[in-house]
This record gives C-alpha cells, sequence and structure tokens, in this order.
C-alpha cells in the first residue's frame, strides 16, 4: 500500500511538471501588441476612420511576420468590402414656429435632401410623451422605410443627447434606404392639437472602405485540412468620443484590443508548434461596434458546414467574477464545445465557467453571432464582469486597466484548450441553427 501512495504520488507530481512544461504563448507579444492597439495614434480605431487602417496594416504586418498564409485566392490579409456611410449637416427645425437649437436636432437619413413641412401627409408624426421609452419608440422607426418626424418630450433631454451621434454620420452594411427619420426635442403641442414643424438637411451619402484582417495556418493533414478552427476577435472601437478631463480618445483596451492581442499571440503560438491536422483562421474583424459588419462578411466568404468551431475572444482583459485563471463561455448550453474545452485543460487550475449574464445576451452580442445562427458551434470566450464594468465604452479604458498577467493566463488556456480540436481529435456538437 505504502509503494501504492508512492507511486500515485509521483504520477501527480509527474502530471503537474507536464503541464508546467507545457509550451505558453509570448507574454511579450501580448504586452507589445496591446500597447500598440491601444496607442492614442490608434485614434481609436473607429471602423470608418484612419486609426482603423493603421491598426489593420499592423495586424497584417504581425501575419506576415509570424508566417501566416492569405486566404485562397489573397496576396494579402486585408479582408477588404464596402459599407455606406451618411453624414448630415445644415439641419434646421421649427416647432409651432419656434426654431430648435442644433442639439435639440437628430436626423438618420438616407436621403440627399430634407425639405419637410406638416403639409406633406406622406410624413408620419410620432410623439414621445414623458413616460414613454425613448428607446423603445425610436428603435424600430430607424429600420422602417418610413419618413418620419418624431417629437421628443423634454424629459427625454439626457438619453436625447445620446442620439447625437447619429448627426456625425452613421455607417450600414448597403446602400441607405432613401428614408429619414427626424427626431425633435421639444415641448408637443397641447392633445388633440396637430403639430406644425418644418425640418431641412443635407445628408451626404458616401461608399467607405472597410477591412478585415485574415490570415491562415494551412492544416497538415490531407483529410482534415478542408476543416477550419476560427479564432476571432474585433479590432475596432468607437474612435474620438466627447472628452472627459480632457481626454477623447475611446482607446478601447479591454474591448476588444484585449481579444484582437490574443488572436495575433495565439497564431505565434500555433505557428511554433507546427501540429494543427486541421486548418487555423485568424481573423481581426472590424465594424463590431457599429452593427457586426465586418464578421457578417467574413461569414459570407467560406463555407459554414466546414467550420468545426470558432474561438470568439472578447474582453479579457481583467479578471473574471470567479476569480483569477478562470473565463466565462457565452451560449455554454448550446453545444459541448465548453466542456471538451475543460477536458483538454485536466491538470491545470484554470476553469471555464458558462456565461454568469444571462441576462445581457452576450451570446448574440459579439462577432461570433453570424457563425452561430448557421449552425457553427461558435462560442465568446470573456472575462469581463459586464454589469458592474466602469471603464466599458468610455475613454478610460486604457491600457493601464489590463490585468495583462491574468490575460496571458487566459490566452494560454485558450491555447491548450484548442489543442485537440485543431489536431482533429474533437469536434463539438452543432449549435441549433436560428
Amino acid at each position: 500500500m505504502k509503494h501504492f501512495f508512492l507511486l500515485a504520488a509521483g504520477l501527480l507530481v509527474g502530471s503537474q511538471a507536464t503541464a508546467q512544461k507545457q509550451p505558453a504563448v509570448s507574454a511579450a507579444t501580448v504586452e507589445r501588441v496591446a500597447r500598440t492597439l491601444t496607442a492614442d495614434d490608434m485614434a481609436g480605431r473607429p471602423s470608418a476612420g484612419p486609426g482603423n487602417l493603421k491598426a489593420g496594416q499592423f495586424l497584417a504586418a504581425e501575419f506576415k511576420r509570424i508566417g501566416l498564409k492569405p486566404l485562397p485566392g489573397k496576396d494579402n490579409f486585408l479582408q477588404e468590402f464596402e459599407a455606406y456611410e451618411a453624414q448630415t449637416s445644415a439641419r434646421t427645425a421649427t416647432l409651432n414656429g419656434t426654431a430648435l437649437p442644433p442639439d435639440n436636432i437628430v436626423l438618420s437619413s438616407g436621403l440627399p435632401q430634407v425639405d419637410w413641412t406638416n403639409t406633406d401627409a406622406t410624413i408620419r408624426t410620432v410623439m414621445v410623451g414623458a413616460q414613454d421609452n425613448l428607446f423603445q419608440v425610436v428603435r424600430p422607426l430607424l429600420d422602417l422605410h418610413e419618413n418620419t418626424v418624431v417629437i421628443v418630450d423634454p424629459a427625454h433631454q439626457a438619453q436625447f443627447k445620446r442620439l447625437l451621434g447619429l448627426n456625425k454620420g452613421s455607417v450600414k452594411a448597403q446602400q441607405p434606404a432613401a428614408h429619414a427619420v427626424a427626431m425633435l426635442l421639444a415641448t408637443a403641442p397641447l392633445e388633440g392639437a396637430a403639430p406644425t414643424y418644418a425640418v431641412t438637411a443635407t445628408t451626404t451619402i458616401k461608399p467607405v472602405a472597410m477591412r478585415n484582417v485574415v490570415g491562415i495556418l494551412p492544416g497538415r493533414d490531407k483529410k482534415l485540412a478542408p476543416e477550419m478552427v476560427v479564432f476571432s476577435a474585433h479590432y475596432d472601437h468607437l474612435g474620438i468620443t466627447q472628452a472627459v478631463a480632457g481626454d477623447s480618445i475611446a482607446n478601447g483596451a479591454d474591448d476588444d484590443a484585449s481579444g484582437t492581442t490574443a488572436v495575433v499571440a495565439l497564431a505565434e503560438y500555433y505557428k511554433k508548434q507546427k501540429k494543427n491536422a486541421r486548418t487555423l483562421v485568424f481573423a481581426a474583424f472590424t465594424a463590431e461596434e457599429i452593427g457586426g459588419f465586418g464578421s457578417q462578411y467574413f461569414s459570407r466568404q467560406l463555407d459554414p458546414d466546414k467550420v468545426v468551431a470558432m474561438f470568439n475572444i472578447e474582453m479579457i482583459g481583467k479578471v473574471a467574477k470567479f476569480g483569477p485563471n478562470t473565463a466565462f463561455i457565452t451560449g455554454y448550453e448550446r453545444s459541448d464545445f465548453g466542456p471538451l474545452l475543460q477536458q483538454n485543460l485536466q491538470g491545470s487550475p484554470f476553469r471555464f465557467e458558462p456565461d454568469p449574464y444571462p441576462e445581457q445576451n452576450l451570446f448574440y452580442r459579439s462577432d461570433n453571432a453570424t457563425l452561430a445562427k448557421l449552425g457553427v458551434p461558435a462560442h465568446t470566450i470573456s472575462t469581463d464582469q459586464i454589469p458592474t464594468d466602469k471603464l466599458y465604452h468610455s475613454v478610460d479604458d486604457e491600457i493601464e486597466s489590463l490585468d495583462l498577467q491574468n490575460m496571458t493566463s487566459v490566452i494560454n488556456a485558450i491555447a491548450r484548450s484548442a489543442t485537440d480540436i485543431i489536431s482533429g481529435q474533437q469536434t463539438p456538437t452543432r449549435v441549433a441553427k436560428e
């Protein structure tokens, strides 16, 4: 019996030593890439801005340095596509004979010119009273192909300010429909009285070049090479926003320079390993913040039936609510993706947990959603405590707010947990199509 316990102890120590000796992602690469993406000269990496192009070119250079290959038929790593930006200028409005200040007027328009009065019976009028939910009323109207004037009670002034960004320009995946919605913050006429108004505006609509950054490690097994495992994150962020204490750059360190850094570090790791039976695809998406256009375009360029798994990585820069050496997986119950990852981490202290914030609907709020709807076991890995994250979408989401050591441990866990999937020994169950 004594010999048995000695043998068991030896096996335990041996397994722990093996886990410790496993190759690791480069902590130096993690820090360097994260600092580069969050630098002020990237100007917050907005989808339609020069900072986004600069970030995309940096990531393409990283893929080249690592030794990835472009997608078949491409001679570079930039997966370019076109979207449309609508910018409104010279907007004016009067309501019941009173001119409104510019900050009381919001226009979302696909029309080059608006020159409306209440005498036009084709224009719909909607009232948002003090007790109404402003965003619940406005969101559906923005998707309708109907010219609409929305009169918003001044009680919603604070929420109305959040809509002013529409005046600076909105980006759509397709050519904007030829209609407009004008929102006016003003006291409505007395109940039963018809409002009189006049609205004018000029909108410039132009195509905008956008780009994902995509590289591959071709599979080393001829039979399994047609099957793909995707590692992805979005590299775009909000750009220049309203200044707070003199800072107007939303650097997007956690959201999602952290995930994009993981994609680069994982590409470097697997290239050195030279063990991938399946083809590995490394994708940095643009335009997640404005509608997920980048991942949607990417998804249309491949056969979803050949994608066996998608590791989408979103906001891993801080310790999860479960403590260090943990992360959560969105849609954990939708496939056996999570249990398989955990199985591959035996002997490691790291744990993958189910999404603790189901009320946030995170499974459909990131770039995994498009492929998941097509049946791919596409899940997002995150550590963010989003209900209490005060830095989310703020100018304070800076590199200094990241726990780089914990972030590196998360990336290492992803690298090791994916081993049997990329080798072809595991294939996660499919997600129900929607």
